[in-house]
């Protein structure tokens, strides 16, 4: 079964000393089912995977038991070229998705040239409440519409979510950083008029103050918003 096949070249390509540095980083995920295989070796084998047709099995048989088996799977999915395949196979995956790494390495290509209908779906992820499923959607907001995509409804819509989730208040985070480099002017009012949460409100100025792409002048000010 290709199943055994590719647990077999995991624990193959298994490197005890990364997997002892990987563990501390992922904290939900169950060391037993760490097997310690380095990112670039998993890209290398699943460009190899991809090229096969008998894949679709692997893709299939959720839950993995394997963390590394669900990296993978993420690398597969971000390789695929047919947008309705891929974010189906997305669909499919997500709920399974335990982890900030497999959340955040999961960024299928396809995605950029269908922004119009991956939209829907990134707006019903972040309405499952599920934690990585609610952080890929952010993330994919972050990735795809804070350029050319922008829309001042979105970080709207990212303001208005609230969790006791670390995970997604994070990417909350993260995400207004980033939008704040690259649309400043629309997103500084979210700061200034106190719209997020206090954690995710500072911990999105430390974000900002730490980013090369933010101006010493835009930091300056920045500081001045931190809440207490």
């Amino acid at each position: 079964m290709l199943k055994d096949e590719i647990r077999e070249e995991l624990f193959r390509l298994q490197d005890v000393d990364y997997r002892r540095f990987q563990l501390p980083l992922i904290p939900t995920v169950d060391p037993a089912a760490v097997i310690g295989v380095r990112t670039p070796a998993l890209r290398k084998y699943a460009k190899e995977l991809a090229k096969r047709e008998d894949v679709s099995p692997f893709l299939e048989d959720l839950p993995h038991r394997y963390f590394d088996e669900n990296q993978l799977h993420a690398f597969l999915l971000s390789d695929q070229q047919d947008f309705q395949t891929c974010v189906e196979n997305v669909n499919v995956f997500l709920p399974y998705v335990d982890n900030w790494a497999t959340c955040d390495q999961m960024s299928p290509k396809v995605f950029q040239k269908h922004k119009s209908e991956l939209l829907n779906y990134i707006l019903t992820w972040l309405k499952t409440g599920r934690t990585y499923t609610v952080r890929f959607a952010i993330g994919m907001l972050m990735q795809h519409y804070l350029e050319e995509n922008f829309d001042p409804s979105y970080p709207e819509l990212v303001s208005q979510i609230r969790s006791e989730e670390y995970y997604v208040n994070m990417m909350i985070a993260w995400y207004f950083a980033t939008a704040l480099a690259k649309q400043y002017d629309a997103v500084l009012p979210y700061l200034e008029k106190n719209k997020l949460a206090p954690w995710t409100h500072n911990k999105t100025i430390q974000k900002a103050v730490e980013s090369y792409r933010i101006t010493p002048e835009q930091k300056a000010y920045l500081k001045t918003l931190k809440r207490k």
